[in-house]
């Protein structure tokens, strides 16, 4: 398999280097700026370029090193699977790999727990593992940091750190069972090939054994058809469907199955949340005991639309947007265009499964002047969104009911 960085080397020379701008992070940092290609993010100090790093269109640029790219929001209205050059990028570490032969990167499974550690390439992977595949949200702990008031520290992200793509590939279940996991099995922790150079550590993450191996997590190849992009973690990346990226380790390498609670930075100290119903406190306060992050919970948003759109008055408009879980399903989608007071049910577009964004549409004749409009979801467990934001110091979780106001003339 040709390499897919070494093809967009080519292309990028091609274009001329006056359109690339170096990052500092080798071949792959050097990401094409527009100098006046700008986006005003929907709070204080939110200004940004746009940049167009490989295998990417410009997208929101929060850092260059290590590289974190948000979608620009009215992506997630093109439909329903997020295209893989709008997908958003997240790294931890500065240290990211800039070329990988896919076929030939070798993963590495062991650990105290397993009986026989064996290794394996992505081409024998591919050859000796039967394939799954399944639709399903990746988003961000911090998706939509930057509108929490009080302020926390931390990316500052509007909602564009999220997108929804099919994935291909072998259920992790399987390829531990090569391994011969012992009865003492408590964790299994995925390393991949990005590394720390500030501190921090290597960034490694850990899921309890049992949910390991529930089928649903998968080591992927493919995104909606094509290779994972490099950014996005080619040539192999973690699928934990219903959980927070956080989780979704990208070029997978080593895999460890562990008789004791993996205690490392990434786990023990960060992305933890409070550690209660709401996983929140009072603004200002800091939790008492934390857990891990976990799954998902309930969001919606209208795509159709952006805040303070101006549009005809006495003319329908079909609204559209998006609704999501951590892996019940949507149940039900409601819409107001009173800023809440009154509610009418949305119709649900086609299930994709239930873990993947589900489209709803309403219609809207709106009346002359100002109009808020408002979306809320309900899984089919029966959560649902609250209506002012929840907070942690974290920033962390965010799902309020959101707003769109719209001027109708």
């Amino acid at each position: 398999m040709t390499d897919p960085i070494n093809r967009l080397r080519r292309r990028l020379v091609a274009g001329g280097t006056g359109a690339v701008a170096g990052l500092g992070l080798g071949p792959l940092g050097r990401a094409a700026f527009a100098q006046a290609a700008t986006v005003e993010m929907p709070f204080v100090n939110g200004k940004r370029n746009l940049a167009a790093y490989p295998e990417k269109r410009p997208l929101i640029v929060l850092t260059s090193r290590p590289p974190q790219l948000e979608t620009p929001f009215e992506v997630f209205n093109e439909g329903l699977l997020t295209p893989n050059d709008a997908f958003f990028v997240r790294y931890h570490n500065a240290g990211i790999p800039t070329s990988i032969d896919g076929d030939r990167h070798v993963v590495r499974i062991g650990g105290n727990a397993v009986g026989k550690p064996f290794e394996l390439t992505v081409a024998e992977l591919r050859a000796q593992f039967k394939p799954i595949e399944y639709v399903a949200v990746n988003q961000c702990s911090g998706n939509g940091r930057g509108l929490f008031e009080p302020r926390v520290t931390g990316g500052q992200l509007g909602n564009g750190a999220m997108g929804n793509a099919r994935w291909v590939g072998v259920a992790l279940k399987d390829v531990l069972a090569r391994a011969e996991p012992k009865s003492s099995a408590r964790q299994v922790t995925f390393k991949g090939l990005d590394m720390a150079l500030f501190g921090g550590g290597d960034f490694v993450k850990a899921l309890d054994a049992g949910h390991a191996m529930d089928g649903e997590v998968m080591l992927a190849w493919q995104m909606n058809g094509a290779d994972i992009p490099m950014l996005n973690g080619y040539p192999l990346k973690l699928i934990v469907p219903g959980y927070y990226g956080t989780y979704w380790v990208k070029h997978v390498s080593e895999i460890q199955v562990i008789d004791t609670v993996f205690d490392g930075f990434w786990m023990k100290t960060a992305y933890r949340v409070p550690d209660n119903e709401c996983a929140c406190v009072e603004p200002g306060t800091v939790p008492a005991v934390t857990r891990p992050i976990g799954r998902f919970n309930v969001r919606s948003f209208i795509t159709s639309l952006a805040d303070g759109a101006h549009v005809r008055a006495a003319q329908t408009l079909v609204v559209r947007g998006v609704a999501f879980d951590g892996g019940q399903g949507i149940r039900e989608v409601a819409w107001s265009d009173d800023d809440g007071q009154s509610w009418r049910s949305a119709r649900l577009g086609n299930d994709m499964g239930r873990y993947s964004f589900r489209e709803f549409s309403f219609g809207f004749t709106p009346r002359k002047g100002n109009h808020v409009l408002r979306v809320r979801a309900w899984n089919r467990s029966g959560q649902s969104q609250p209506m002012e934001a929840l907070w942690q110091p974290a920033g962390y979780m965010r799902n309020v009911v959101e707003r769109v106001k719209v001027l109708a003339a």
